[in-house]
């Protein structure tokens, strides 16, 4: 009876192997495999990465934003003048502008006083206003907040049309020590960057 018996699982067995041999002829090598059925669960979370990925970047604009081509025009600036009390402003206040339009790359920076553009000032109120004082002294400043304002003045040289004609303020703050000059003065660089980095903003995104 054994031979029989084994003679009838052969036989049973032989349905389920003819459907594992259909199922496999249905195989599609487009469709990803794997063994892991959390592994293929993953794939609609990356492929609604990549797509919000490329949705991002596809508002990002590269460059000037006032329509100009990149050092299309180049821009000269004047040294501006002084009308405070406060020394030294003149120098830092032009060599920031000089150097933040350069590092934006809209404009190439023209140093022969042949500018398309030629920018000039003059630097009208140099502030300093109280933050915060010494806990145990309501009267002794522990923090001042440096304001810098001046009239910014834009022309084409070309044409004398008037491209920017308004007052412009930077800011930045410091911590009083033992000597306040000397603090103001370490500080002029950062005031001097701020007000550069406004004049810029204009310069570059203003509608001409």
């Amino acid at each position: 009876m054994a031979p029989t018996i084994n003679l009838v699982r052969t036989l049973s067995d032989l349905p389920r192997r003819s459907q594992a041999k259909a199922g496999a002829s249905h195989f599609s090598p487009f469709l990803p495999v794997s063994e892991d059925p959390n592994r293929n669960l993953n794939l609609p979370f990356w492929l609604l990465f990549y797509l919000v990925t490329l949705t991002g970047c596809a508002g990002y604009q590269l460059g000037p934003t006032n329509g100009l081509i990149a050092r299309e025009k180049s821009i000269q600036i004047v040294p501006f003048a002084n009308q405070t009390l406060e020394p030294r402003l003149t120098d830092a206040v032009t060599s920031q502008l000089r150097k933040v339009l350069q590092h934006d790359g809209t404009y190439q920076l023209a140093t022969h006083d042949d500018g398309d553009v030629v920018v000039s000032g003059i630097i009208t109120r140099f502030q300093r206003h109280e933050m915060s004082f010494v806990p145990t002294d309501i009267l002794t400043v522990r923090d001042y907040r440096l304001s810098l304002t001046a009239q910014v003045t834009a022309r084409d040289r070309t044409s004398g049309k008037i491209i920017l004609d308004q007052p412009v303020t930077g800011y930045t703050l410091i911590r009083v020590g033992s000597d306040l000059t000397s603090t103001e003065r370490q500080s002029l660089p950062l005031l001097a960057a701020d007000l550069a980095k406004n004049v810029t903003a204009l310069l570059v995104d203003g509608s001409w």
